[in-house]
């Protein structure tokens, strides 16, 4: 599916077209598309953030431990960070809408699956495979608006409405999932089934058939296994540092057998006719910027969220639904910056509003600092929230534009499925870090550690961008 089609490419495939010469004015089936598209990372961030709320109810009626309890987030996150990859460019083979669509069908079965299993481990494991199918399914949509819409003015646009999806349904999942868990936990397994089934009808009905492919595909199995396996391995060994410590030959096993891995990974690719990755789209500096930027800035900010949850849940006794409520801002500014991004971003240009997001965390990380034993909604908190959400809102809808332009439309899955990958990723690494910083502490002071290791986070992803403008 692509943009600038000819006449009988159009006839073809039954792709809107965009008339560039007319400002920004796109046709109706056009915005289905791209509403499409925004519902599925939607349906993944709403997915998400309502089982962070629940978990205490679901941990009280089963009996099982916190350390279990919280593998129904992390067996999500270690699917999801692990098949990303494999799901960007299996869409890019075998069919954008194809993966889409097989990928929301699965999701909503497994999703009723866990409305009615009483086993915490099928809990859990139905949590991995909705993971798996978020790793397809979010790469398949994420490409799909990259070669819908041009680079340009038109992607800016696209992605600034897709982030703000995004972010109003992991926003939006923190209050949904507190308000369900107050009635029954399982509410929160049966409120996404009926959304993947209606952007399931909505993708078969709006969205044109995948083109016919005229070559003969020779999978990569030997490259899909030791990429799957390496990324699982990694993700998996940096979640479960928290229980096993960083220095513990369990952990320092897993990162060494991940890496010999990807490693393989790398040798197979450089080698077999068909690679799963061609390795040369790593030459696209701005892909490589965009994508150690994701990784530092969502490791970052998964920190923040988990000390905000210490200080007001831990120690201050707050509920989910209030901890939501002081969050809701940043998903407000989002709400509200997200249209008006791809204007912004054609003004100023993608790396200046880039930068002014991600310099927004430095001064919401440095707000943490003047925390106390009672918590300052009004010069603390709610600033903090705020200038969260405003880097947000400006930063990941220009690392998106930045990591898929210059791309080839035959690569774009691969592309979303790299900064997908870094987001999850990073975020894993990002959480285990601020874990392992704080785990000796058991007051106030444990946080403040933690404050400090996402400075250097925010640090860090603004010197990565330095860098690469220097370069």
């Amino acid at each position: 599916m692509s943009v600038g089609l000819t006449p009988s490419d159009e006839r073809t495939l039954g792709a809107p077209s965009i008339d560039t010469s007319d400002a920004l004015r796109w046709p109706p089936r056009l915005w289905v598309a791209l509403f499409i598209f925004s519902g599925v990372i939607l349906l993944d961030g709403l997915d998400m953030s309502m089982i962070a709320v629940a978990i205490p109810e679901i941990q009280a009626e089963f009996g099982i431990s916190a350390a279990t309890a919280q593998w129904l987030v992390s067996a999500y996150i270690l699917a999801f960070g692990g098949f990303l990859l494999l799901g960007g460019r299996c869409a890019d083979l075998f069919g954008r809408r194809r993966v889409l669509v097989a990928g929301l069908g699965v999701f909503a079965v497994v999703s009723l699956f866990g409305m009615v299993t009483n086993d915490p481990v099928l809990l859990i494991v139905s949590r991995f495979i909705k993971g798996m199918t978020a790793g397809f399914t979010g790469p398949a949509a994420m490409s799909l608006l990259t070669t819908t819409f041009p680079e340009g003015p038109h992607r800016n646009r696209a992605f600034g409405i897709f982030n703000l999806f995004e972010a109003s349904g992991y926003s939006s999942g923190l209050i949904v999932g507190g308000l369900l868990a107050a009635l029954d936990w399982r509410y929160i397994f049966v409120l996404p089934a009926p959304i993947a089934v209606l952007l399931m009808i909505a993708a078969l009905r709006f969205l044109p058939k995948d083109p016919p492919r005229t070559e003969r595909l020779r999978p990569d199995l030997a490259g899909a296994v030791t990429l799957v396996a390496g990324m699982l391995l990694f993700v998996f060994t940096i979640a479960s540092t928290a229980d096993s410590g960083w220095t513990s030959l369990r952990t320092i096993g897993g990162l060494s057998l991940s890496a010999l891995l990807l490693v393989a990974f790398v040798a197979i690719e450089r080698h077999v006719e068909q690679p799963l990755i061609r390795l040369g789209i790593f030459r696209n500096r701005s892909l490589v910027a965009a994508n150690v930027s994701a990784a530092l800035l969502y490791g970052g900010a998964m920190g923040f969220q988990f000390l905000i949850a210490l200080y007001l849940q831990n120690l201050n006794g707050w509920t989910p639904l209030h901890m939501a409520l002081v969050l809701l801002p940043a998903g407000l500014m989002v709400v509200l910056l997200g249209p008006k991004l791809g204007a912004l971003m054609n003004r100023f240009g993608v790396d200046r509003v880039l930068m002014v997001g991600l310099t927004a965390f430095l001064p919401c990380y440095l707000l943490m600092l003047r925390i106390g034993p009672t918590p300052d909604l009004w010069t603390v908190l709610l600033p903090a929230a705020l200038l969260s959400g405003i880097g947000f809102a400006l930063s990941i809808s220009a690392l998106m534009v930045a990591g898929t332009s210059g791309v080839a439309d035959e690569e774009q899955g691969l592309a979303a499925g790299l900064l997908n990958s870094s987001l999850q990723v990073g975020g894993a690494c990002g959480l285990a870090v601020v874990t392992a910083t704080i785990m000796p502490g058991t007051t106030l002071s444990m946080l403040y550690p933690g404050v400090f290791v996402i400075l250097a986070f925010a640090v860090l992803t603004l010197l990565a961008q330095l860098i690469s403008r220097r370069g």
